[in-house]
């Protein structure tokens, strides 16, 4: 009677190239570097977001609807929650995959992950598009 065998197989790949995968996802890296990314974009458009909502202080409906009538500024406010939406995505995505362990639940919590965030994003840039639109 033999032992069993407890040496794994042999792999022709260098250990370098066994790591240069993303990991086990193959997306890590590329989640890291986009939710900086629209960190920094928020961070840019912090200021003038601020300033918009400043300016919108103490206006009537009215008011509100000659300063957000401005191309500028919609496109300000659209840039804004496209980046805090997709942000917002990503890190409580890359927080369900870390920490929802049945696998079910992981996938149905990802996809309400992804549809909340769609159903924001299409609420805010509609409500701004609307605003800036008078109508």
């Amino acid at each position: 009677m033999s032992a069993p065998n407890t040496n794994p197989p042999k792999s022709m790949r260098t250990p370098l190239s066994r790591v240069r995968g993303l990991g086990s996802s193959h997306s890590g890296t590329s989640d890291f570097w986009r939710q900086r990314i629209t960190a920094v974009a928020m961070i840019l458009l912090m200021i003038p977001v601020i300033v918009i909502i400043m300016m919108l202080l103490g206006r009537n409906q009215a008011g509100a609807a000659q300063i957000l009538g401005s191309p500028l500024v919609a496109l300000l406010l659209i840039m804004f929650i496209a980046a805090s939406v997709w942000h917002m995505k990503i890190g409580m995505q890359v927080v369900l995959e870390d920490y929802v362990i049945n696998e079910k639940l992981k996938l149905i919590s990802i996809m309400a992950n992804n549809f909340f965030s769609a159903a924001v994003a299409l609420a805010s840039i509609y409500a701004i598009l609307k605003l800036s639109s008078g109508v």
